[in-house]
């Protein structure tokens, strides 16, 4: 066991896990305090007590005003879409609740730790990044990095499959697609194991997609039925549409073993009893899996690959266990997919292996694995066209180009005697930057008063392994230069970082 020790985190949209590599390097899924291997990513807000976990998670039958979940798919919002007894969170400040209970947790069985890795979809784009490094940092953790949760899939796949020999390296290259169906968001990425490099080929995704929204149809379908019969929608009570998303999640999970189930719905002194065969719990979903098909298969044509070209389809996700997901697989690929990592701790358990890679680097030792993302976004700066005088995204980071990667482009100043610079950083595909999300912005200012116009300004972009992006902006004949200096409309300064970071660590 390496120690101090280091861990990998899934921190999921539903559930979340934590791993450990044991005294003889393989990763191993630490317990939580209620003896199970995932914790329910939701958080139930008492007057005077912070729940996390499985009765945050029962308490949405009772209590759905009080609770907080899916708050990953708010990362990067400047607050949680509702208040929780009053008050108002980040959503990074309610995954770092998230995250100290697993630390908790997992500190009762390995002893106190700080270092961590923990994964992300690999769409997310870079202000989710750094809001997930917040919320570690909240949770008193020290994020040594991020890995894209496919990534991680693909190394514990690699690892339990015996692709890597004793020296870290796999015998002979493969082609991996994984296909990552979590409960919040969708990923699908394609990877090369070659040797002891872990190269990601291409990847996209979609982070308001996962099983809530497969539940969220079936609670519809049960809804609109009680509506028919007694001509009352039971979802507008909160503490009745938790009941029904609970029992439609259950209803899901049932028809992944059975052919048929039933969901009963009580509200206001009424109750439907609506049972669903699968063929129709598949008719009513069948769009969402059309975009994942969609997603894979363009995903695929931006590798440069056909489907004969892939080795494995690797399954991801807990949402892949639905029978519809490897029928649809099967039908587009071919092939069958591979399910032999458990769904639910693969994440965690290449995290813990990429932890302990980073251990061993820091520690002087030569790494066994070596990982190469891609950039799931476009990445410019909002620039004026000189023809038109419009305003246009000057891509300077292309998606799907092999991290890390420096880049840089030139630019000018508009007029004489301008004092300052505005650098508007977007990601998107779009030439037009209101089509795209701005992720930030640095100025330059007290520039010399009679500077030309038409001056050169150098914008250099750094976009490290783990998806994050430092800009240095240069001006010819001056000395005036910025680095580091990203503000983000809804970032927390590092005051807020400290004040949620002993709010956090100070709750039970």
């Amino acid at each position: 066991m390496i120690n101090p020790p280091a861990v990998g985190i899934d921190l999921g949209t539903t559930y979340s896990a934590v791993a450990q590599l044991d005294s003889s390097g393989r990763p191993v899924t630490l317990v939580n305090a209620e003896g199970d291997l995932v914790t329910p990513s939701v958080v139930l807000f008492e007057p005077n007590n912070i729940v996390v976990g499985k009765e945050a998670l029962k308490a949405i039958a009772t209590d759905a005003k009080l609770v907080a979940q899916c708050a990953k798919r708010e990362l990067g919002d400047r607050m949680f879409n509702k208040e929780l007894g009053g008050r108002k969170y980040p959503p990074e400040a309610i995954e770092a609740l998230i995250l100290h209970k697993l630390k908790r947790d997992a500190a009762r069985q390995i002893g106190e730790f700080s270092k961590c890795v923990i994964t992300v979809p690999a769409y997310f784009d870079e202000v989710r990044r750094k809001a997930t490094q917040d919320a570690g940092y909240m949770a008193g953790l020290e994020v040594m990095d991020i890995i894209n949760e496919p990534t991680a899939a693909a190394i514990a796949h690699g690892f339990l499959k015996g692709f890597l020999n004793e020296q870290g390296e796999s015998p002979a290259p493969r082609k991996l697609l994984v296909y990552d169906l979590g409960g919040g968001t969708f990923d699908v990425t394609v990877m090369e194991i070659r040797g002891h490099e872990f190269l990601a080929l291409a990847t996209d995704g979609d982070v308001q997609l996962g099983g809530y929204d497969w539940d969220q149809r079936l609670v519809n379908h049960v809804a609109q039925e009680f509506k028919r019969q007694h001509g009352l929608d039971p979802r507008e009570d909160a503490n009745t549409a938790g009941r029904l998303w609970r029992e439609c999640e259950d209803a899901k999970r049932t028809l992944s073993a059975r052919a048929k189930a039933s969901v009963t719905c009580d509200y206001k002194g009424h109750a439907v009893r609506v049972e669903i065969p699968r063929e129709l719990f598949e008719e009513l979903t069948h769009d969402l899996l059309d975009r994942t098909r969609f997603t894979t298969r363009q995903t695929l044509m931006a590798a440069g690959l056909t489907w004969k070209d892939i080795d494995y389809v690797l399954l991801v996700g807990g949402s892949t266990r639905m029978p519809m997901v490897s029928k649809m697989l099967r039908d587009a690929t071919g092939k069958e997919p591979d399910g032999s990592v458990a769904v639910d701790e693969a994440v965690a358990h290449g995290a813990a292996l990429h932890a302990g890679v980073l251990l061993a680097k820091n520690a002087g030792q030569s790494p066994r694995l070596k990982i190469k993302n891609v950039n799931s976004h476009s990445l410019g700066v909002v620039a004026t066209d000189n023809l038109t005088g419009r305003k246009r995204n000057a891509v300077l980071v292309p998606r799907n180009t092999s991290l890390p990667v420096t880049a840089r482009r030139n630019f000018r100043t508009q007029k004489p005697g301008q004092r300052s610079i505005l650098v508007q950083i977007v990601e998107g595909e779009s030439a037009n930057p209101d089509e795209c999300t701005q992720i930030g912005r640095c100025a330059v200012r007290d520039l010399p008063a009679n500077l030309p116009g038409q001056t050169p300004i150098e914008v250099r972009f750094h976009y490290a392994e783990n998806g994050r992006l430092t800009v240095h902006v240069a001006v010819e004949g001056t000395t005036k230069e910025l680095r580091h200096t990203i503000t983000r409309d809804n970032m927390l300064t590092q005051e807020q970082l400290d004040a949620w970071r002993g709010f956090v660590c100070g709750s039970r």
